[in-house]
């Protein structure tokens, strides 16, 4: 399949047109930014890790029953996915406090929950991706209240899924950030990216974080970081 017009161009991706209207083709950058695109930079081979990482994971979920936009990977920084309309709700899920939700309640990071959390944010870089509920949500029509209890169905399950995979390679999945899309006949399918861009991924015995924090916090180490993620999941040095 190949690309036609550039479609778009956001922090970590490129979304390219092809012959098929249904499919897009998402090439991959290295480009890294953090605190609301304040902190710019570049962390070599990302584009390739979460590309692959990404579709490695889409096609586990695939097979435990999660839809997804996933179709075929082309390259190490490309892949062909169903062209979606993305639901500008931001879905995070946390096992364990970390990031801004230590911060915002003024809490310890690690402390393990006795169930999963969920929160939504809306999308809008302008408002810098405000927190929301589900009324919000319907108030300001961006999504039905059938669509966002079927988004919070999906993101537990893929919770479930990630977490029971991830214990298995020796790391702890502490939480991650979903997108969700609408296919043109209406399907809502897992979208976006899973990568240590969008998860905090913790060491399970060393508690060493393996993720996107090493480069928003400067602790150093980042490609070494993404590079054992991607040694761990798909198996190569």
């Amino acid at each position: 399949m190949q690309k036609t017009v550039q479609l778009y161009e956001g922090k970590a991706k490129k979304v390219f047109a092809t012959e098929n209207p249904d499919y897009v083709i998402v090439s991959y950058k290295d480009d890294a930014t953090a605190l609301d695109g304040l902190k710019k930079g570049t962390i070599g081979g990302k584009g390739v890790i979460n590309n692959r990482m990404s579709n490695f994971l889409m096609q586990l979920l695939e097979k435990e029953g999660v839809p997804t936009h996933y179709v075929e990977e082309l390259s190490d920084r490309e892949t062909v996915v169903r062209k979606v309309t993305i639901l500008p709700l931001e879905v995070i899920i946390r096992n364990i406090s970390a990031g801004h939700f230590a911060q915002r309640y003024g809490v310890e990071e690690g402390i393990v929950f006795d169930s999963p959390t969920i929160e939504f944010s809306y999308k809008n870089d302008d408002l810098h991706d405000p927190l929301l509920n589900a009324y919000h949500a319907i108030a300001l029509r961006l999504a039905t209240r059938e669509e966002i209890e079927l988004v919070k169905s999906l993101a537990f399950r893929v919770n479930d899924i990630l977490k029971a995979y991830f214990k298995g390679i020796g790391v702890t999945l502490v939480d991650f950030k979903l997108e969700f899309g609408k296919t043109s006949d209406g399907r809502i399918v897992l979208a976006d990216e899973i990568s240590p861009d969008t998860c905090r991924f913790w060491d399970a015995k060393t508690g060493e974080k393996l993720d996107k924090d090493r480069f928003r916090r400067d602790m150093g180490g980042v490609e070494d970081a993404y590079n054992e993620m991607k040694r761990r999941v798909l198996g190569e040095q």
